[in-house]
């Protein structure tokens, strides 16, 4: 296949082999190009639209994160078979970029394991990463070469939640390296930072200092790192995380793989959705679909749809923390929808609400930008019910049709309403348009 791009602007090129494009970002501006792909087959054109300019993340970050695979253990070798996988898999170009490195690349010089030993800091004081992890830049070229973007981890105190070094008082050092050895995305975990500066949880500057600090110096860096603040929703930090040049914010605790955990998580993001917008993302943690903590997740198929259909519902990073070297079919598909997908990445950058509770069942509703309505009908009681809602109930006047997103199926035009049976624990997501 040969892949060829019509009015790509200046900075950018395009591999006609792979269809990767590359380089550095243009000059601020909105860019609409045409993208060509042709083979033995015949071609297919569509329209690209690039948006260069000072806000990053314009739709909800996509990608994986190593801790809820390798947690302790995770070496080099380990992500870049999960970058591998990433594009074999064929989860890339379903829009899954980012290939987080989580905490336990840096040096631990008080653990037995040596693998975790090394010099903390070279002689100008920018942090080093330990023996796991011997090449930096060549780690995130090889990450860059497949088309994938490569994060990075730490934290505001002087050590990460598992005790490794970290940044308090280098954080110019610090952004300034994660620059040079190529880093697109950072999670800045709170950790430590209480250990050195006390104050109050509650309390909106105690909380905004250490990230306006790590934000500052990443602005200054001359590449884009998204910045993902990770300090569990306190203070409030959906209503000022973009002050501080965040560009997604953890919402809540760290999520198990359990019904109890994800569903009281995500059930729990009602009210967020006015702080929503492209570059500014509700995070409601990391996804425990498939293969998690070497076996396969605890939820069920049913609530693996409600896992997905939640967070993308509500424009939620989708950061996978499955192996995708054990990625089956079932896992492939619920991951690969992109109709699903398209919900999550809407460039509106609009959250879904809630709009109905009656007993176990739940109806939240998200605006579109072709001006249709996607809408998540769960079901969080024991057994199999009927759930319904009503074009008046979502605010829309006439007839409407109806599409059934998971499936890829239109079902036809409804009156005034739509019913249907929703097992325990599961979900139906449809996409709304006037029949008119």
């Amino acid at each position: 296949m040969t892949v060829i791009a019509d009015g790509l602007p200046n900075g950018l090129r395009i591999d006609p082999e792979t269809g990767i494009i590359s380089g550095t970002t243009p000059s601020a501006g909105t860019y609409t190009i045409r993208v060509t792909a042709t083979n033995a087959r015949g071609g297919a054109t569509r329209e690209l639209r690039i948006v260069a300019g000072d806000t990053l993340a314009l739709t909800p970050p996509m990608g994986w994160n190593s801790w809820n695979c390798f947690a302790s253990k995770v070496t080099r070798d380990d992500i870049l078979r999960q970058a591998n996988a990433m594009a074999a898999s064929g989860l890339r170009d379903h829009g899954y970029a980012y290939i987080n490195i989580d905490d336990f690349w840096m040096p631990r010089n008080d653990d037995n394991d040596p693998t975790l030993h090394g010099i903390e800091r070279d002689a100008e004081g920018r942090i080093n990463s330990n023996a796991r992890f011997p090449d930096m830049p060549g780690l995130t070229a090889s990450i860059h070469k497949l088309g994938l973007k490569a994060g990075i981890y730490s934290s505001p105190g002087p050590k990460t939640c598992g005790g490794c070094i970290s940044s308090w008082q280098h954080e110019k050092q610090d952004a300034e390296r994660f620059a040079a050895w190529g880093f697109d995305f950072l999670k800045y975990d709170w950790c430590s930072y209480n250990q050195v500066v006390s104050g109050n949880y509650e309390d909106k500057a105690y909380a905004k200092k250490p990230y306006m600090v790590m934000g500052e110096h990443l602005r200054q860096q001359n590449r884009d790192i998204v910045y993902s603040l990770c300090q569990y929703g306190m203070a409030k930090v959906w209503e000022w995380g973009d002050e501080v040049g965040g560009n997604t914010w953890r919402t809540t605790h760290d999520i198990g793989d359990s019904w109890n955990s994800m569903s009281r998580i995500g059930f729990s993001q009602a009210g967020h959705e006015p702080f929503v917008k492209p570059g500014c993302w509700n995070d409601p943690d990391m996804m425990i679909a498939g293969w998690v903590w070497g076996r396969f997740t605890n939820l069920s198929d049913d609530e693996q749809y409600t896992h997905v259909t939640l967070w993308s519902l509500q424009a939620a990073p989708l950061l996978l923390g499955c192996d995708l070297t054990h990625v089956d079919a079932f896992t492939l598909n619920l991951l690969g929808n992109d109709e699903v997908i398209e919900v999550d990445q809407d460039p509106l950058g609009r959250m879904a609400g809630r709009i109905a509770t009656r007993g176990d069942t739940q109806i939240w509703g998200k605006a579109m930008s072709d001006g249709s309505l996607a809408v998540g009908m769960f079901n969080l009681g024991d057994e199999t019910v009927p759930v319904s809602t009503t074009w008046n109930e979502l605010n829309l006047k006439g007839p409407q049709r109806v599409r059934d997103v998971w499936r890829q199926q239109d079902i036809g035009v409804r009156e005034d309403g739509f019913t249907t049976d929703i097992p325990r624990h599961g979900c139906m997501m449809i996409r709304l348009s006037s029949a008119k």
